[in-house]
């Protein structure tokens, strides 16, 4: 009975497994973007991942027992979750932070789903072979747009991946175009993350050909291994090229002497095969981007196959004659002690020379095609996009140090890297796992992370030196995608993927599952100890199902609040859904503030509306939006959207000490590099400096114009430690004086007396545009100021008022106009 059950349950979490692993990289690879956009498949994950934990705790029920020490752990995963729970109560962004701890909570799942579902051979080999084949299908579904093919690559997914909207046979950027050029990024729309998984997969098929002597056995991964290397070059991924090696080398301490030489063998081969086709197959897909040809694809097509077919006879010859001789013939050196590390450290330093000679200007870096040669040149710790990481750890280090405990909860460095950037850059990825994870889980969080992993790592290794060959060769390929998916993380954004993020914690469950430990010291009769977990597991799927699907309907109705948008302009029936996902999802702030249509937009439109209509209800509509705005407030108060529509509303309000108040305590401060918010704090101090002046306000009039000068001279100082970049790091968003600022400050200098310095300030930020107000009041008081010291710009004046006559009137009206002495 119990065996039945058993039975029947493991066969679904195979099926739930393999859809998991065919549907999930076809959602953009279920990526942590942190929008609407994003989020709906990340929550029906979420759904079915309860689901999967739901049959997990059945299955427990019958099978598990907290017998060794290794028990504890499949417990222990609970841990991740559950700090993130903790650091919501410091979270920077509740909707973030929320969002983080769904998705801990899936990776536990798929740890706790390894753990039980490789416990035997047969689970191992179908958890292996369903990893290996969709991510064959993810490498060939990426060749095809490449070879021009992508119509056909999308009607063969369109009906279950997530495609582009104006395309319903497009997957939108599975190649990507930047600066570099075209570069392959298949279903992960970012080329340094598809290069992680290649990095993995071509890792994992080199260990099926080289532990395989059948023929059979090794075609599909020989065949694959060549198309995965180009793939791997078409990138363009440095960071990659750089990781590749470190991680192979990993792989090679784990192997005998002969499978390290055939090892070695056979990815050498199987790169200089790729080699050799990379330039013809570089240039034919980038042409058939311009121009589609049905002749030109297949004869693209045609040499990569060509090329598999070749690599694929000679590595079933190597390992079926090679392999047994290397075997006997290092025997012996295999049992002396040490004798494995020999390989690697020599690899390490044929490394060494390889990759001077293709860095340096010796001509072997020729034989790459143009645009990979131009990223593998650009291999150096002054590139660019290096300099501009390590900005980006520095300022996470600053971050984490404000929160370092408990950190700033799941999504704390899109919502606060702003206000700790060394220079005006966007990217709301920090680029390293583990700083990512230091600044959301704090110190707590990342050292029960780390110890979790080591730990995994400790009863792994252990076991794999005591255990057969055969046993050691079941799970390894886990060990790869473990080393390989931590490893590459460090330098980039992979893990804000929860494809991969599910893919690690599987593998990391499946290595423990091959483990053995110590036996624990508890009473095996105790019913009690041996049913908590499942009964624990149970609870926690039954809620997280419930949350997940409550998720996914409050996604469905601002997706319908959109359909509804496009259709009408009636104001009931664009609430009506619309109120509908805040009630099931409140302070999402796309819903309420800063999506494509939201409800406090909606608000003040109306708001609007009715001040021209009926003001005496207009203040209802300003009240419900303020009421919303206010409560948004307390869920993501370090929104930059959010920020500035308070700032607005008080405006709209006229309230302007309290719009300075804001500006000055929470705009600046959190959103140091956004020019905007320093022009609003310098016009407003003016504003009220002049009130001050109508009121005979002296010494307030010169505190105001004090309090501007300051913050303009903030705004100087900020710009000149941006000289202090290195000249290879771009500095990212501009930043300088704006034409508002410049105005504001040379209205304080004409306002004291100083003419000159009105002029100075004013006049290089004057353009031809006098169809721009801002343009037109600049040269109103650069030409006043020009008056004020005998001087003047007819022709510019002439060209003014024959804009606008009204000018001369305001030109004279300044004139007249004393201000009170500093």
């Amino acid at each position: 009975m119990t065996t039945e059950k058993s039975s029947i349950i493991f066969w679904f979490l195979v099926v739930f497994t393999g859809l998991f692993l065919f549907w999930a990289p076809f959602q953009r690879a279920l990526f942590n973007g942190g929008t609407y956009d994003f989020e709906r498949s990340i929550y029906s994950a979420s759904v079915w991942s309860s689901i999967i934990l739901l049959l997990i705790a059945i299955l427990a029920f019958f099978v598990f027992k907290l017998n060794e020490q290794k028990d504890v752990l499949t417990i222990l995963v609970l841990l991740m979750p559950l700090t993130y729970v903790i650091s919501l109560s410091n979270s920077a962004s509740h909707y973030l932070a929320t969002n983080m701890v769904y998705i801990q909570m899936l990776y536990a799942t798929f740890f706790i789903l390894g753990v039980f579902l490789t416990k035997n051979k047969l689970g191992t080999s179908i958890v292996a072979a369903l990893f290996l084949i969709s991510g064959y299908f993810i490498v060939v579904f990426g060749l095809l747009y490449w070879l021009g093919n992508g119509n056909f690559a999308g009607h063969l997914v369109g009906w279950f991946a997530f495609m582009d909207t104006t395309n319903a046979y497009l997957y939108r950027d599975a190649i990507m175009t930047d600066s570099n050029g075209l570069r392959l990024t298949s279903v992960f729309q970012y080329a340094n993350t598809y290069a992680a998984f290649l990095i993995t997969l071509s890792l994992s098929a080199l260990f099926f050909i080289v532990k395989s002597r059948k023929w059979y056995s090794i075609l599909p991964h020989a065949f694959l291994l060549v198309p995965v290397i180009v793939s791997f070059w078409l990138t363009l991924s440095r960071g990659a090229i750089v990781v590749i090696p470190v991680v192979f080398l990993i792989m090679l301490f784990f192997f005998s002497i002969s499978r390290q030489i055939l090892a070695l063998v056979q990815f050498g081969l199987a790169f200089v095969t790729s080699l050799v086709i990379l330039q013809k197959v570089t240039d034919i897909g980038i042409g058939l981007q311009k121009t589609p040809s049905a002749s030109e694809s297949w004869h693209g097509w045609s040499i990569l196959l060509l090329a598999s077919v070749v690599y694929t006879v000679l590595a079933i010859v190597i390992q079926y004659f090679v392999g047994p001789w290397l075997e006997r013939l290092t025997a012996r050196l295999d049992a002396k002690k040490y004798a494995t590390f020999i390989l690697p450290i020599a690899a390490i330093v044929i490394g060494v020379v390889g990759a001077f000679l293709i860095i340096s200007d010796t001509g072997f870096k020729n034989i790459l095609p143009d645009n990979v040669k131009t990223r593998v040149e650009n291999i150096n710790f002054q590139q660019h996009s290096v300099l501009e990481r390590g900005t980006f750890y520095k300022d996470a280090v600053k971050l984490w140090s404000d929160y370092p405990i408990i950190g700033a909860g799941g999504g704390a460095w899109a919502s606060l890297y702003e206000k700790y950037q060394n220079n005006p850059y966007t990217s709301r990825q920090a680029h390293n796992f583990a700083l990512q994870y230091l600044v959301e889980a704090g110190a707590l969080g990342f050292l029960a992370f780390v110890g979790f992993v080591i730990a995994v790592l400790v009863f792994y290794i252990r076991s794999y030196i005591k255990s057969s060959q055969e046993k050691r060769d079941l799970h390894f390929l886990f060990f790869i995608v473990m080393i390989s998916l931590l490893v590459h993380s460090m330098i980039d954004f992979d893990l804000s993927y929860v494809y991969l993020g599910a893919i690690l914690f599987l593998a990391l469950g499946s290595m423990l599952s091959n483990s053995s430990s110590a036996p624990l010291r508890l009473k095996s009769t105790s019913v009690a100890i041996h049913k908590a977990f499942p009964a624990l597991l149970a609870v926690l799927s039954i809620v997280v199902f419930f949350i997940s699907a409550t998720l996914v309907s409050a996604n469905s109705s601002y997706k319908q609040t959109l359909e509804v948008i496009q259709k009408s302009q009636d104001y009931n029936q664009i609430v009506t859904p619309l109120d509908k996902a805040i009630s099931l999802h409140p302070a999402h702030p796309d819903y309420v503030l800063t999506g494509q249509i939201n409800r406090i937009g909606i608000l003040l439109q109306v708001y609007n509306q009715m001040q021209k209509e009926d003001p005496s209800k207009a203040d209802g509509f300003f009240n419900q939006a303020q009421d919303l705005l206010t409560q948004l407030l307390k869920k993501e108060p370090h929104n930059r959207y959010v920020a500035m529509q308070q700032l607005n509303m008080y405006l709209m309000k006229g309230k302007k000490q309290e719009a300075l108040d804001w500006s000055t305590t929470q705009m600046i401060p959190n959103y140091p590099w956004y020019t905007e918010m320093y022009e609003k704090s310098i016009s407003l101090n003016i504003e009220l400096a002049n009130q001050a002046k109508e009121k005979s306000n002296t010494q307030e009039f010169n505190e105001r114009l004090d309090s501007a000068l300051a913050t303009y001279k903030e705004v100087l100082t900020r710009i000149d430690s941006l000289k202090n970049l290195p000249k290879e790091q771009a500095q990212g968003r501009e930043f300088a004086v704006t034409p508002g600022m410049a105005l504001s400050v040379g209205q304080i200098s004409y306002m004291r007396g100083d003419y000159a310095g009105a002029a100075a300030n004013i006049q290089p930020h004057i353009t031809d545009n006098l169809d721009n107000q801002t343009n037109r009041v600049l040269i109103r008081w650069y030409l006043v100021a020009l008056q004020k010291q005998g001087s003047k710009d007819q022709a510019l004046m002439d060209k003014l008022i024959a804009k606008d006559p009204a000018e001369k009137q305001n030109m004279d009206a300044i004139l007249a106009t004393s201000f009170p002495a500093k």
